[in-house]
């Protein structure tokens, strides 16, 4: 698989990271076996970077990747890297209490996630959103000790405009920004993805697929579970998902056209915004897994690429990416 590099102080990872929160929590129930044969699956194929969170499931997903980790051969293991979100408060309900960025609080998270993914340090570090309440100087500043020290190879950022994407880098050096991304979420365009070129700084992308909505698999007529996430996302509500779904079905006479499919389009049009961006896979089976990868041997030239523009343009999606209660919690623009 072809590499890229997170940034100009980061490492260099494979073109396609696999994100695994859908394995613990979000998207409704998960067969663990298959998860970890999924992450298997990923680090045998070439995938090196490995995404997950402290909060996904109350350490949870930790757990998985680290007894998925702890059960591949050495060599696949040896491979992997290891970006971690922190700073998400919960409940034993599962609900959500906000963030904490405090410099102590940033510690203890990051003791607790060495503990429970099995490892002597974390390869990149963020937090998940900016505590309201902290300096992002204090939070960045706090894990730049953990890697003085060794517990973290390298800081990241999550979700942040570009004010704080320049105050964080002058704090300490930032190899990578993830934040959500997609053919249907294009806000970081603008003002965020100019700033994090301007100072070397990657992108990893998450939601390329905005959740399964662009990933030609959503049916109209789905049934989604209470602990699904999307049972409550504004994309998937009525009207709007019906809308959103006629983009879909436009995508897909182009990816038919080319003989890949709507996922596969979506991946590749991802792919094809630079050699800074990193997109984030959120497979959770060997077969989706397989699909994805496949992406990365799609080539989209000029005429793809306006294709697509016309097919679904950069306002055409209906809804906001996240209820109005969780967009409330974002620096980045929206």
């Amino acid at each position: 698989m072809d590499t890229r590099h997170l940034g100009t102080t980061g490492p260099q990872v494979s073109a396609l990271g696999l994100g695994c929160m859908g394995m613990s929590a979000l998207y409704g129930e998960a067969d663990r076996t298959e998860s970890i044969a999924t992450v298997h699956a990923a680090l045998e194929a070439g995938v090196t970077l490995l995404d997950t969170g402290d909060f996904y499931a109350m350490g949870h997903n930790e757990m998985l990747v680290g007894e998925a980790l702890r059960t591949a051969p050495a060599a696949r293991r040896e491979q992997a890297l290891l970006s971690v979100k922190f700073g998400a408060l919960r409940d034993p309900d599962g609900n959500w209490s906000g963030y904490d960025g405090r410099p102590a609080a940033v510690k203890n998270f990051a003791a607790y996630s060495l503990q429970r993914l099995g490892v002597d340090h974390i390869d990149v570090y963020r937090i998940a959103r900016v505590d309201p309440d902290v300096p992002i100087e204090e939070t960045v500043g706090a894990i730049a000790e953990l890697v003085e020290k060794g517990h973290v190879r390298h800081i990241g950022l999550s979700e942040v405009g570009a004010e704080t994407i320049r105050r964080a880098a002058a704090t300490a050096p930032i190899s990578d920004l993830q934040i959500e991304y997609s053919l249907v979420s294009r806000g970081i365009e603008d003002r965020i993805l100019p700033t994090t070129r301007e100072l070397g700084i990657a992108v990893t992308a998450y939601g390329v697929l905005s959740r399964g909505l662009i990933s030609g698999h959503f049916g109209r007529d789905r049934k989604l579970a209470a602990n699904d996430f999307r049972a409550h996302s504004p994309r998937f509500q009525g009207e709007n998902l019906q809308h959103n779904l006629d983009l879909v079905e436009a995508l897909r006479k182009i990816a038919e056209g080319k003989g890949v499919s709507v996922a596969q389009t979506a991946i590749a049009w991802v792919l094809s915004r630079g050699e800074d961006i990193v997109p984030l896979i959120g497979a959770r089976t060997r077969e989706r897994l397989t699909e994805a990868l496949g992406a990365t041997a799609v080539t989209l030239d000029e005429a793809d690429l306006a294709a697509i523009e016309e097919a679904v343009p950069a306002d055409a999606v209906v809804g906001a990416r996240y209820p109005e209660v969780q967009m409330a919690h974002l620096d980045s623009e929206r």
